[in-house]
């Protein structure tokens, strides 16, 4: 993807709106211009040079900019606020001897991040436009057999690039991206249409060609009225539905007709995160949660909590595909969210389903995730995890690999027999190592498995009061098993529906979970057989003693890495549930 037309290093150079250009029939014209050039490149160079981050404090930068990912970018007022109005404005209006601009406060309608911010503030103080590498970075997907021109990330990089030259008042840059934009429509998907056509709307008559050409693809497209009210204003998509109905392409949707008033109610339900109203609307008759596609719309557009109950529900098929061919996993995979993935696979769906333009659920995750969200590694809580969505290309790509191997049990657990206490306590530490090491991971697979909504297994009275971390209980689980809680036997289905799924989605993970967990100390210390009751207290003691080493040896790698500024690589070799 190379952005140099038009603006060529060695003939063209821009000054707000105007573009001076060294082309001339006359020959002591080419001379004076090329006299000119070495001049003018120099001082491109050298202005565009100040703008890189290790530089920028050392020409007196005096503003930050805060891009919507968070980071920053060091600036100096003087020159934006010469080559572009926008700037001028904003800098006139502060008063401190420092400003900080947060781009989410002045470009509300379009997250603009640091690389298309840096691309077009280059623009600003070079005259120059960078290059963009096709196949590179944030404007490249993880599918190898993408051609990186209309897949979602480079898409939506050159939606920031055109959305900050219109905020910006950079009308060259707007033209040059519009320019861009049309050229590759048609090998955009029908619904990132609506997308483009919603920036290209907020960027007003400047994007009126853009609006023109994503208007007439959509009017003859499959797109429903649903997918054009979430990504459109009303306006437009009134246009469309009576350009369609002009043109006599109406879609089967009846707006006026009680079944589809009875869909809007439902969908208008799951927008309020109420389930049980949906539950309601149901009886009444009209329609099915399939024939509303009631799943489809709450995996798209609502909470992940909401989506997660209507899906308990157990009313909808999880294989059932809308209008334009997607199932519920492919609406799934286009948000990118891993419990609903999870949760969608663990209910029935199937990976191998393909589209109406033949993609399967894995294809549709890579060509939305950025190769650099894909490799980057986010901190929580000071743990090292997987982005969201390196996790469900994952989760997808264990699925194709194999069925699930349901009711699995390791070991370890199997050797525990009949002694409830024993396989909880197991249960209770593989989940909590799990949580310990990779939280992100383990997050995925508790929310799935609910197992928060389940009481901790209180810790036993023969363990010594002088072992860190233990609470006395008086009841003994296995001689009193009538007395033996529900809720004690949910936390195990849980954690055992946790250490199943975990194996299902993760297997890497639960292999290294095998070697810690299965370990010859620890498998004798899980398998009381007639040991006396002394011989019980001392292998529950070891066993804790064992408990509080892997945690002090976990944290104190931990801080060699961060001290050493070396990210744990562990999370994308071996992960653990």
């Amino acid at each position: 993807m190379d952005l140099r037309s038009g603006f060529s290093d060695s003939n063209e150079f821009s000054n707000g709106s105007t573009m001076y250009n060294n082309s001339s029939s006359n020959g002591e014209a080419r001379s004076n211009n090329s006299s000119d050039i070495t001049p003018l490149k120099r001082l491109s160079e050298n202005l565009g040079s100040i703008l890189e981050a290790s530089t920028a404090s050392n020409f007196f930068a005096d503003a930050k900019i805060v891009a919507a990912d968070g980071r920053e970018l060091t600036v100096h007022r003087c020159i934006l606020a010469a080559r572009s109005g926008f700037f001028k404005d904003v800098f006139c209006a502060k008063e401190r001897s420092t400003v900080m601009l947060q781009m989410k406060e002045v470009a509300k309608d379009y997250d603009v991040g640091l690389d298309a911010l840096g691309a077009v503030l280059g623009y600003l103080y070079s005259g120059r436009v960078k290059p963009l590498l096709k196949g590179v970075g944030v404007c490249a997907c993880v599918d190898d057999d993408c051609s990186h021109l209309g897949c979602w990330p480079a898409l939506d990089f050159m939606l920031q690039l055109l959305y900050a030259s219109s905020l910006f008042c950079i009308i060259e840059l707007v033209s040059l991206y519009q320019g861009h934009l049309l050229n590759i429509l048609d090998k955009v998907a029908t619904d990132d249409i609506s997308v483009v056509l919603s920036v290209a709307n907020k960027c007003g008559k400047t994007c009126d060609r853009l609006q023109a050409r994503c208007t007439e693809m959509i009017v003859k497209s499959d797109a429903d009225i649903i997918t054009l009210e979430k990504s459109l204003p009303q306006t437009i998509v009134k246009q469309i539905m009576d350009k369609r109905k002009e043109l006599g392409l109406d879609r089967p949707e009846n707006l006026n007709s009680p079944d589809y008033k009875h869909v809007s109610r439902i969908h208008r339900a799951l927008d309020s995160d109420d389930v049980e109203l949906v539950r309601l609307l149901l009886k009444e008759g009209h329609t099915t949660l399939d024939e509303a596609y009631a799943l489809h719309y709450a995996v798209a557009y609502c909470d992940v909590k909401t989506a997660a109950e209507l899906l308990d529900l157990g009313l909808a098929d999880v294989n059932h595909k809308n209008r334009k061919g997607y199932s519920v996993l492919h609406v799934a995979a286009m948000r990118k969210e891993p419990k609903i993935i999870a949760s969608l696979l663990t209910k029935g769906a199937q990976p191998s389903e393909l589209t109406l333009d033949g993609r399967k659920a894995l294809q549709i995750s890579k060509s939305h995730t950025k190769v650099v969200d894909y490799h980057n590694k986010s901190t929580e809580e000071g743990n090292a995890s997987s982005s969201k969505d390196r996790l469900c290309i994952e989760i997808l790509e264990q699925a194709e690999r194999r069925e699930p191997l349901l009711g699995e049990a390791s070991h370890s657990l199997a050797m525990t027999g009949d002694d409830f206490r024993m396989k909880l306590l197991y249960l209770e530490n593989r989940v909590g190592l799990a949580r310990l090491l990779f939280p992100t991971e383990a997050k995925v697979v508790m929310d799935i498995t609910q197992y928060d909504g389940t009481p901790e297994f209180p810790t036993p009275d023969i363990y010594p009061p002088n072992i860190s971390g233990c609470q006395r209980k008086t009841m003994d689980l296995n001689e009193a098993p009538f007395k033996i809680k529900e809720e004690y036997l949910a936390r195990m289905r849980a954690l055992s529906k946790a250490v199943e799924v975990g194996k299902r989605f993760f297997p890497r993970c639960s292999e290294v979970s095998n070697k810690i967990m299965d370990a010859d100390d620890l498998s004798q210390l899980a398998c009381m057989g007639n040991d006396s009751p002394e011989e019980r207290v001392a292998k529950r003691r070891r066993y804790m003693e064992l408990q509080e080493v892997l945690n002090k040896v976990f944290h104190e790698d931990k801080e060699e890495f961060d001290r050493s500024g070396i990210s744990s690589s562990s999370s994308s070799t071996s992960r653990i549930i």
